[in-house]
């Protein structure tokens, strides 16, 4: 009833249709009774009564008109069924489109520890084959239902009203059919829950290889990754198989106790006759209908079938529905309206992820418009440092200060607004290099845009690409150096004239008369600036305002480079390395 209640909620808009199409259902299965009455009336008058002969002389025009009834309630029968099906695509379009709306902006706001959790193939199967069982749901299961339930409800109200003893002869062999429909459910059930996960590792794999083709192709792994894609494939064809060949087990039970419904029609129906209990008008009702009767009972197993499916869907398109980020707006927010002075501050900070711990006890300042620059070896916890600050993880342990508001108070929005990043693991978009670049500010001048790409470094090589700043570039900067991605998603994170800079190790990729170019424009940027940048090179740190060496996730050395030179640690080990 859950999962009723949350459609009917989804269908906000598309309600008043909907019941306009459940209403032409009912009506539409309920017409189909009027054939066989009007057939039985025929009979019964006009061919096998006392008076059949007469009544064929005398009552043509009746005749006629029963004939004309039978040919226009079908075709009118057939309209309203075409109606119903209309409203019902119209409906169930309505519900997608707003629930993958929903969808689409739970997931723009989760925070980075949902992509933790998740992978990239989960959330696209949600998003594609789940949300088109729901589809499904609407416009086949829950109407196939209500035919089911009218077509054989009205059916035997209709036989109750001709002979109470033939009615429930017919209606005997009803429990058999419930008794293997219970049985199918509570066994295909697993299978599709199953089935749903393979289908996620399958689009999972599609998705990563997809993604990563030109890493496959540099180590040679193609027939590697065929074989892993084809066994998750054969996993997936597996437990499809499974559902299916569970479903064709019981399938037997339901069509031999179906078409036996016509065996107990021609049976009983026949004594009933030879005893006079049944005119051939009633019996010919009786058996016109037998399929109102056996058609329920045989689709009966296809809905229990399609509505696992829609269970298994439903509850992982429900989980990202309802789920809610951990890094949100408090209620106690505060309001710091206008242009942040760029101080940033860390307090005692610690942080880990799940279990591991990552810093311990972090503490320096950095001031408006000071550089500051983080080294250390791999895994010491300086990409994990400069996430704290726009809160994309929140601190287990201290406080990180920006203007001195700690930034749990802060609003996100006027946080991440004064703030620019650019990472060493650069995601452009498939649009044009002036549409990545201005991002962040969708209104920025076309003088602007240029401006900032000098900044970069990056105009130089853009006016010489095929169409300039107009020049569409691939998906995730296909057909660009990791230099170049860097140059531009350098000028994509100076575009917002951010308060606070933060680069990750953003001119790894680039030569070094063109990072020397870079720190120059960096120094002269016309608007106030705090820049903390990831360095691994002694020339994007020597510069800097302050040097922070992390070793283990704590501070083990801070200063400027001449300070830290004197010092026997691991800056000073790095600038013998890179003399």
């Amino acid at each position: 009833m859950f999962l009723l209640r949350w459609l009917w909620k989804n269908m906000k808009g598309d309600r008043a249709i909907y019941c306009l199409a459940l209403c032409m259902t009912v009506i539409c299965q309920a017409m189909h009774l009027i054939a066989p009455y009007i057939t039985q009336q025929i009979i019964d008058t006009f061919l096998v009564g006392e008076q059949a002969a007469e009544n064929l002389r005398t009552g043509t025009d009746r005749l006629i008109f029963l004939l004309a009834a039978m040919v226009g309630f079908t075709l009118l029968r057939c309209v309203i069924q075409y109606s119903s099906n209309m409203c019902y695509e119209h409906a169930s379009q309505g519900i997608i489109y707003r629930v993958r709306k929903i969808l689409f902006d739970n997931i723009e706001k989760q925070d980075a520890q949902y992509y933790d959790r998740h992978r990239t193939g989960d959330v696209m199967t949600v998003v594609t084959g789940d949300l088109e069982m729901v589809r499904h749901s609407i416009a086949w299961i829950i109407k196939t239902t209500l035919e089911c339930v009218v077509l054989f409800s009205a059916t035997m109200i209709y036989f109750f009203t001709i002979d109470w003893l033939m009615a429930l002869c017919m209606l005997a062999l009803t429990p058999f059919i419930l008794i293997i429909t219970k049985g199918f459910k509570r066994k295909v059930g697993p299978f599709y829950v199953d089935l749903r996960e393979k289908l996620s590792d399958m689009n999972t794999r599609a998705e990563e290889n997809i993604s990563g083709n030109r890493v496959v192709k540099a180590f040679a792994r193609e027939e590697t990754e065929i074989e892993k894609f084809d066994e998750n494939n054969k996993s997936y064809n597996e437990a499809n198989k499974k559902a299916a060949f569970t479903w064709l087990k019981f399938f037997p039970g339901l069509e031999i106790t179906a078409q036996s419904l016509s065996v107990v029609c021609i049976l009983f129906g026949g004594i009933f006759v030879a005893w006079g209990r049944l005119s051939f008008g009633e019996y010919a009702a009786f058996s016109g209908l037998v399929w109102t009767l056996s058609n329920p009972m045989r689709t009966l197993g296809n809905i229990v079938n399609d509505y696992q499916r829609f269970t298994a869907s439903a509850n992982k398109i429900i989980e990202l529905y309802y789920g809610r980020p951990f890094i949100v707006d408090r209620e106690d927010a505060e309001d710091v309206p206008g242009r942040l002075a760029g101080k940033v501050e860390f307090r005692n900070v610690s942080f880990g992820y799940g279990r591991r711990d990552i810093l311990h006890d972090v503490s320096f300042t950095a001031e408006p418009g000071e550089t500051i620059a983080i080294m250390g070896a791999t895994g010491s916890g300086k990409t994990s440092l400069i996430n704290l600050i726009p809160r994309l993880y929140d601190v287990t342990g201290g406080e990180v200060l920006v203007d001195g508001h700690d930034v749990r108070r802060m609003k996100l929005k006027q946080l991440r607004g004064g703030i620019g990043i650019a990472t060493q693991d650069v995601l452009l978009y498939s649009d044009t290099i002036e549409g990545n670049i201005s991002f962040g500010n969708i209104d920025l001048p076309e003088e602007e845009v240029e401006k900032y790409a000098k900044a970069a470094d990056a105009h130089n090589f853009i006016v010489k690409t095929s169409d300039g700043y107009d020049t569409i570039i691939g998906e995730r900067g296909v057909g660009l150096s990791g230099g170049q991605k860097q140059r531009i998603s350098l000028a994509r994170a100076l575009a917002v004239k951010p308060s606070i800079l933060i680069l990750d190790d953003t001119t790894s990729a680039v030569d070094l008369e063109t990072e020397k170019n870079i720190q120059d424009a960096l120094k002269n940027l016309d608007f106030p600036c705090t820049k903390i940048m990831i360095a691994q090179r002694i020339t994007t740190a020597r510069n800097a305002d302050k040097i922070i060496v992390l070793k283990d996730g704590t501070v083990a050395e801070m200063g400027t480079h001449d300070e830290l030179i004197r010092k026997n640690g691991y800056y000073r080990e790095v600038y013998e390395l890179q003399k």
